[in-house]
């Protein structure tokens, strides 16, 4: 119990000179500290391995810091339920979740990319030359599974604003009685001037804002990801306008076959994971094991 109890400390807390450890500095440690007389490092990772503790591994993460997260997150999702401020949505109401890619480059590969073979990998070069960088603007109609977006040289307010114009000046959102605009904070629609801002530009529509570090509840970043995937790699762009076409073919297709994302995650969800993390937060010992 004392091995594992330290295999779930943090090194730098012993004064240690290194960020995780080994199974092998672990038992130099254990017959340091007198835990042991003598031990091996196949030892103790068997000792490990019975309770999963992998002290060798690590997880980016970001726990939650804005006080309104859950409430904040919440009407988003109840949003993704059909539901606003506890009443059923409307046939007439639309929810449109939007953000950018940024610092999209045009890389040239100085030798041609090669397709797959029988027992051989497609063919990248490393080596590129660089033409240029684009910004991708793109909204998704949760419910209706429509794609819209633009490039555009930078992203900001007015790069934003013609987003909104591309979607709000075409049926049916035109004619709508609420559109609601999820988005992440930033700077392109980041705070309560942003939220006071896009009802300037259409009286039905009502920004409703992520809390901060929350992108992953914001369903355009499913779109994001596949479009990554399928079309930004390998990137081999010969300049910035086949990067904007490629984007916006790919968009034009994936409509094609879209179908609106099975959400499951709900705010009793929510509420459940932020337990947990709270947990986390005040038992690190209990969340590293």
């Amino acid at each position: 119990m004392e091995v594992k109890a330290l295999a779930c400390e943090l090194p730098s807390e012993s004064g240690l000179p290194f960020s995780r450890f080994s199974c092998a500095d672990i038992a130099h440690q254990a017959v340091t500290r007198g835990i042991a007389a003598s031990i091996s490092g196949a030892t103790v990772w068997r000792w490990l391995q019975a309770d999963a503790i992998k002290p060798w591994n690590y997880r980016s993460w970001i726990f939650p810091r804005d006080p309104e997260f859950a409430q904040k997150a919440g009407r988003v999702l109840d949003l993704y339920q059909g539901f606003w401020v506890g009443q059923l949505l409307g046939e007439n109401d639309y929810v449109i979740s939007a953000d950018e890619k940024t610092g999209l480059q045009a890389r040239k590969r100085i030798a041609p990319t090669q397709a797959p073979g029988p027992g051989r990998a497609g063919r990248v070069e490393f080596e590129y030359e660089r033409h240029g960088v684009v910004a991708y603007m793109a909204a998704w109609d949760v419910r209706r599974a429509k794609i819209f977006g633009l490039c555009e040289q930078t992203t900001g307010i007015e790069s934003y604003h013609r987003l909104v114009d591309l979607v709000m000046r075409q049926e049916p959102y035109v004619s709508a009685r609420r559109v609601f605009w999820v988005t992440d904070n930033g700077s392109s629609h980041n705070g309560e001037t942003s939220r006071q801002r896009l009802p300037q530009w259409y009286p039905h529509a009502v920004q409703v804002h992520l809390p901060v570090h929350a992108s992953w509840l914001n369903q355009i970043e499913i779109y994001f990801s596949v479009l990554s995937r399928k079309v930004l790699t390998p990137d081999d762009f010969s300049d910035v306008e086949r990067v904007k076409q490629k984007l916006l073919d790919f968009q034009a297709y994936y409509e094609t076959i879209a179908k609106p994302f099975k959400w499951k995650f709900t705010r009793s969800d929510l509420n459940n994971l932020l337990a947990r993390l709270a947990q986390h937060q005040t038992c690190p010992a209990k969340a590293a094991g």
